[in-house]
């Protein structure tokens, strides 16, 4: 599993080198998605799409990662300037002694379902049921290996009741279940949608909404973030601010537009071939999504809790939750953006 250009007919090798290591004058910044297509992180590609990096007088190059554990490798080596990954990696990483800092924040929601095959659909209704099975996850120390591990925890299930398979979304999630090589597995849309559509599987565990998130896992988990290494927040805080302004317009623009209005901006490649259940996964899944770019409230803390369930490590180290997101950013794209824009909702938590 390789990085992807974002360009779906560039294939060139020497296309991809040029991301990491052309000498230019003004160097690109370069951003690790992990997962292009996924709607979970639909403000990247969209962000570009509408001009706002272009705005902000940025040159910022998009780059497809198959899961975040990927992204956030790519980010530590030096080969990216930032990631658009799962806030919970920033905590993950701390513990491992490298400190990154989420500094947009996309989502109030982690946006993943626990999806059961057709074949088992009927026999596994409450996720103890889970035990014994092979569960699909986006990678080995992806958000989605958290999240099922923490789920089989509240359940009464330990890590060895269950084999966790790492395998990508889009066609080859879908071909494993239908194949039977995973019995569920946790997976966001566009992904989810076709599987529910047409290959009889359904929701086991659905996590698209805050309030489902509340009452599964407890609390607040937040999902998709923009973040960086705190080394470099250190050395380019201009550059920072104007990726801050460019996804916080961005951010109002989603909570402003219909899902076909926003999919009206998106390559063809993203809808999987059917653009309309694309719409109507994303109108559903909508509430996902921070309105203004910020970090809700108890959502580092709820996430520090669901890694140290199963995290020795973290148990064990004090983390310092401060130095694992800031406003900073945000804060100062909405001075700047506020006599030009309207205003975005007073705060996240305003849309059901």
């Amino acid at each position: 599993m390789g990085l992807r250009p974002v360009n779906f007919l560039a294939a060139a090798g020497v296309a991809l080198l040029s991301v990491f290591f052309a000498n230019t004058a003004f160097a690109a910044i370069t951003i690790i998605v992990s997962g292009m297509e996924k709607q979970i992180y639909l403000p990247a590609i969209l962000t570009e799409k509408l001009g706002y990096f272009a705005d902000e007088g940025l040159d910022v190059r998009l780059v497809d990662a198959t899961a975040g554990v990927e992204a956030q490798n790519e980010l530590l080596s030096g080969a990216a300037q930032g990631v658009i990954g799962f806030y919970d990696h920033t905590i993950a990483l701390q513990g491992r002694g490298n400190y990154v800092v989420a500094v947009v924040q996309f989502s109030r929601a982690p946006g993943e379902m626990e999806l059961v095959g057709a074949p088992l659909a009927d026999q596994i209704a409450i996720p103890a049921e889970l035990k014994g099975r092979r569960l699909g996850v986006a990678g080995l120390g992806s958000s989605t290996d958290f999240l099922t591990r923490y789920i089989g925890h509240l359940n009464g299930l330990k890590f060895g009741d269950y084999r966790l398979v790492p395998i990508e979304a889009g066609d080859r999630f879908i071909e494993a279940m239908k194949q039977g090589k995973i019995d569920a597995g946790m997976t966001t849309d566009p992904t989810a949608g076709r599987l529910l559509k047409n290959d009889g599987a359904k929701i086991l565990v659905d996590l698209r909404t805050p309030e489902s998130t509340r009452a599964i896992i407890g609390g607040c988990y937040p999902g998709a973030a923009f973040y960086v290494r705190t080394s470099w927040l250190e050395t380019h805080r201009d550059d920072a601010r104007k990726l801050a302004t460019a996804f916080v317009k961005t951010m109002r623009y989603i909570a402003s537009h219909s899902a076909a209005e926003i999919a009206a901006n998106l390559p063809d490649g993203y809808f999987e071939g059917d653009k309309a259940l694309y719409v109507e996964r994303l109108a559903e899944g909508m509430a996902m999504f921070t309105v203004d770019g910020r970090m809700p409230e108890g959502c580092p803390e709820t996430t520090l809790k669901v890694l140290s369930s199963f995290s020795k490590v973290l148990r064990e180290k004090e983390i310092d939750l401060r130095q694992t997101y800031t406003t900073e950013y945000v804060d100062m794209a909405e001075k700047s953006l506020r006599s030009t824009a309207a205003p975005a909702p007073d705060s996240a938590e305003t849309r059901n």
